[in-house]
């Protein structure tokens, strides 16, 4: 693969139910948002690009265990994938099972300009409460707010705040941690305090409403470098500014 720097978006949505077809609506989503993608291709046991002709229905007939098989764009190259997953109840907010679905893109100017497009189709369409984008580098040192060391709690790098373990966040429609680009349903805004008009002006500047009434929030306008002091000061004070994110503010 030619590209190393990677794009790394989760959305977390209500579980899937039987033939959902919110499989089909999340892919369509990226492939609307990314101009020339087509996510028509399935991986073999190998990891060679297998053509689908009807990938659709393939989709539907493949759910299985609450989520679906990685589809890809057929160029090893530039790949860019998505793929969907249950995450049980007993890990999860609010001892909810989740429909989690993840995609991978090539973290290159076509993608950077299409971002949030892509993120916002990709959540539209799995009827997500909540989800992020975030470049892979940056999501190494997010993951450490919620992973425990042998001593017991997290030990975040950098100074960002330690967050409560999924399990222990008491509604699904709160978002577990922050990334460069950040989804909030209706529900998931309402449920952190988005928007106040005059704490969030600057937040604003870099928000888009969505169809459904959601949004789409960036909290800085390139790709999150936390290498960048000012991109790490952006992610501390929009963890200052909504404690409630990572379960951090009491009931």
């Amino acid at each position: 693969m030619t590209t190393r720097k990677r794009l790394g978006i989760i959305v977390y949505a209500p579980a899937l139910v039987g033939k959902d077809r919110r499989t089909i609506d999340s892919v369509h989503g990226m492939e609307k948002a990314l101009p020339g993608l087509r996510l028509e291709w399935r991986l073999s046991n190998g990891g060679r690009p297998i053509a689908l002709p009807q990938r659709d229905a393939w989709l539907i007939e493949s759910i299985e265990d609450g989520g679906f098989p990685i589809v890809c764009n057929g160029d090893l190259r530039h790949a860019v994938t998505v793929w969907g997953r249950e995450r049980d109840g007993l890990f999860s907010a609010g001892g909810q099972s989740q429909f989690e679905v993840h995609a991978k893109l090539p973290l290159d100017e076509p993608v950077i300009a299409s971002a949030a497009a892509v993120l916002e189709g990709l959540a539209e369409g799995a009827r997500a409460l909540w989800g992020r984008a975030t470049p892979d580098d940056a999501a190494v040192d997010i993951a450490y707010q919620t992973a425990p060391t042998l001593e017991g709690p997290p030990s975040p790098r950098r100074g960002l705040p330690a967050l409560r373990l999924f399990e222990h966040i008491r509604a699904p429609e709160i978002p577990y941690y922050l990334g460069w680009l950040n989804y909030w349903s209706a529900a998931a805004a309402q449920a952190i305090g988005f928007p106040d008009p005059t704490r969030d002006a600057e937040l604003l500047s870099r928000a888009r409403r969505t169809e459904s009434g959601g949004w789409v929030v960036q909290l800085t306008d390139a790709p999150l470098d936390l290498d960048n002091p000012a991109h790490l000061d952006a992610l501390k004070r929009a963890y200052e500014r909504f404690p409630a994110i990572g379960g951090r503010a009491p009931p």
